[in-house]
């Protein structure tokens, strides 16, 4: 069973100023939640009979008609939990022998789970975050990882300021940058990506030293004029591994 107050207080976790005043984040559906226990304790969970039963783990008990209720989805699954948010630690400096991501204005809660999680796949431990970067622990953005959130740091830090520090190469993305399939890429390094309408920064862009390019395989005018941000990050970050695994063997 779960109390109006229980279902009061998860519908709030939608909102950051809730989250922030709770300590608390939302993650829902045998997979993200799974992953999440993983790594992390969480402060509540409630889960059908069935979620229950699989995972053999000590969790509230709710009706499938309770869960339509307490869930944020369209289609709920199985479980709602509640984790609690990681404490803030003083941000470290990216490490330089290593790619590391930065995103800069990133505000689509979609485009930053699926980024999360394109980390992830392609082995990227650290995220890290202007201010004006969508909130990690939306339940968009957590649902968005698919458990990923588990595995990637994520760093809310004014860039332009730790980038002034960082002793590696710095990779932004360009209209008037270099081919990046003829461009020899690092190990190591910190990639930028920019906001979905306005791309990068003028202040970020000031501290990037390798400029790339995305080329397009056309010429007509009246195709795409630019690339969604998850995808180019998936391009970028596919291009940097490719590179590494070929001068390893």
């Amino acid at each position: 069973m779960i109390t109006r107050n229980e279902i009061r207080l998860i519908k709030s976790l939608a909102e950051k100023k809730n989250r922030r005043r709770e300590g608390l984040f939302v993650a829902e559906g045998p997979k993200v939640v799974g992953d999440l226990m993983e790594r992390m304790k969480p402060a509540a969970v409630f889960a059908t009979h069935q979620w229950r039963e699989l995972r053999h783990c000590e969790a509230r008990e709710i009706s499938d008609d309770e869960l339509r209720r307490a869930s944020l989805l369209q289609h709920p699954q199985q479980v709602i939990a509640l984790f609690p948010l990681p404490h803030e630690t003083r941000p470290e400096m990216p490490p330089t022998d290593e790619l590391s991501l930065a995103l800069d204005g990133v505000q689509d809660p979609g485009n930053l789970g699926t980024i999360i999680r394109l980390a992830d796949w392609f082995g990227i431990r650290h995220i890290y975050c202007s201010p004006d970067t969508a909130d990690a622990y939306n339940p968009k953005v957590v649902q968005a990882t698919m458990g990923s959130l588990a595995r990637v740091n994520i760093i809310y830090i004014i860039l332009e300021e730790m980038m002034a520090g960082y002793g590696g190469e710095i990779y932004g993305t360009f209209l008037d940058g270099d081919d990046i399939y003829q461009t020899s890429l690092g190990s190591g390094g910190l990639i930028v990506m920019g906001n979905e309408g306005n791309g990068i920064s003028r202040e970020v862009a000031s501290r990037v030293t390798r400029r790339l390019l995305i080329p397009r395989f056309h010429a007509e005018a009246d195709r795409a004029e630019s690339l969604n941000v998850a995808i180019a990050t998936a391009i970028t970050c596919s291009e940097f591994r490719r590179q590494f695994s070929v001068k390893k063997s």
